[in-house]
């Protein structure tokens, strides 16, 4: 069955940055879009950014815009989230998620995203 792996997470100083990379293990999302979300506790799953399945329509939280770009060499995995100018509100547990296939769109909605990866912790310190 296919799994969404992500990796890339670690501790960056504040103004720092990481890429993550999310991967398609045992099979594929094909003409899926791909999302990534963030979560901290004790609060909801938050979008971040996205990608449609061609890579070339993406969609950013406010909160991200012009400091992080989602990325995926045309229609297939891995999709990277590039994160620029990290600010310690951006620590928070990170997860992949791609649409069910057929919706090739970029969604800014967690309810249209069927398969979710295990997630990787982002820690950005001031």
């Amino acid at each position: 069955q296919a799994q969404l792996v992500e990796s890339g997470g670690g501790l960056v100083q504040a103004g720092g940055s990481l890429r993550l990379t999310c991967a398609a293990s045992g099979g594929t999302f094909s003409w899926a879009g791909t999302g990534w979300f963030r979560q901290t506790p004790g609060k909801e799953r938050e979008f971040v950014a996205s990608i449609g399945w061609s890579g070339s329509v993406t969609a950013y939280a406010d909160s991200v815009k012009g400091r992080f770009t989602i990325s995926r060499d045309n229609d297939r995995y891995p999709v990277y989230l590039q994160m620029n100018s990290l600010k310690p509100e951006d620590t928070a547990v990170y997860y992949c998620a791609a649409r069910r296939a057929g919706y090739i769109s970029s969604s800014a909605r967690r309810s249209d995203y069927e398969s979710w990866g295990q997630g990787t912790q982002v820690t950005v310190s001031s």
